[in-house]
């Protein structure tokens, strides 16, 4: 099997690579991602607090793959990358949020 294309932080899990694996046509849209790309829709994916969540952004994820879109919808951006800095935006809703 060939290495499953990843994000530039985060790694998909085992239940992420099986969903898009699943549908060729899902699966292609997703190595025509950039990584970065690739890596907000896992971040937000693994942002999930409740399995049943989490299963609704795997599938959601396919769905805006489906629609052309490069980004999951709604999402601030990932907090986690180390190449630049979380906007204003992120900091105060993403970061402080947590630390209530």
């Amino acid at each position: 099997m060939s290495a499953f294309p990843q994000g530039t932080v985060h790694e998909a899990a085992d239940d992420v690579q099986a969903a898009l694996r699943a549908d060729p046509q899902v699966y292609a849209l997703w190595g025509g991602l950039t990584p970065l790309g690739r890596n907000e829709f896992l971040c937000w994916i693994d942002d999930a607090k409740q399995p049943k969540t989490r299963l609704r952004r795997i599938e959601r994820t396919k769905e805006e793959l489906q629609e052309g879109k490069k980004r999951p919808c709604c999402w601030a951006g990932c907090i986690h990358r180390t190449d630049k800095a979380p906007g204003k935006w992120q900091q105060a809703v993403l970061i402080d949020q947590k630390r209530r």
